[in-house]
């Protein structure tokens, strides 16, 4: 999966676990949870999803990659063999 395709698959995933979540108010380098108030269940439930379509096993340990729009793209596109970002 290429990053861009991550990122969409995340937003996708995203606008499922919280119906009506505006992302236009999401930063690509901002906390997405905090800014949409999602609680853990929320989160855990974005977890599973995300699974769900991407196919990867999504550890504890690596949520904290998961934190943001690019931190999240970046893990995804990485760990299903597809290109990652560029640094800026």
């Amino acid at each position: 999966m290429t990053r861009e395709e991550a990122l969409e698959t995340i937003k996708a995933v995203i606008e499922e676990v919280v119906p009506g979540a505006d992302l236009s108010v999401v930063s690509s380098d901002g906390n997405y949870r905090e800014r949409l108030e999602m609680d853990s269940l929320d989160f855990l439930a974005f977890v599973e999803a995300l699974s769900g379509r991407t196919g990867l096993a999504l550890p504890e340990q690596d949520y904290p990659a998961l934190a943001t729009l690019d931190g999240c793209a970046d893990y995804v596109a990485e760990h299903t063999g597809g290109a990652q970002s560029e640094p800026m």
